[in-house]
């Protein structure tokens, strides 16, 4: 039961993740650079605990719900920041020549 607790804790925090999002519009490139590390490194974190759940989870329905919750939220906020920070350096870097 406190493996199932622990997955539902995981994808409440993945769920819940894009709530916190930034204004990365006011951020400087270098910021920027900074949260796209930051939410890549949450996606691998998340998939690694999503793995030990794998391994010892007798629901593998819950698991492959908490895989696409993850993939899905974590991929939106790395596409969003994504493009914000292409636009970003275009500005700032290869506009200025």
């Amino acid at each position: 039961m406190q493996e199932s607790d622990e997955i539902t804790k995981l994808i409440k925090e993945v769920s819940f993740r894009e709530s916190n999002s930034k204004d990365y519009e006011k951020m400087s490139v270098e910021e920027i650079s900074k949260e796209l590390k930051e939410v890549m490194r949450f996606e691998q974190e998340s998939f690694k605990k999503i793995e030990v759940f794998e391994k010892s989870q007798q629901n593998p329905d819950v698991v492959k719900y908490a895989k696409m919750i993850c993939k899905n939220n974590t991929q939106r906020e790395i596409t969003q920041i994504q493009e914000i920070y292409l636009k970003k350096i275009d500005k700032e870097y290869l506009n200025s020549k």
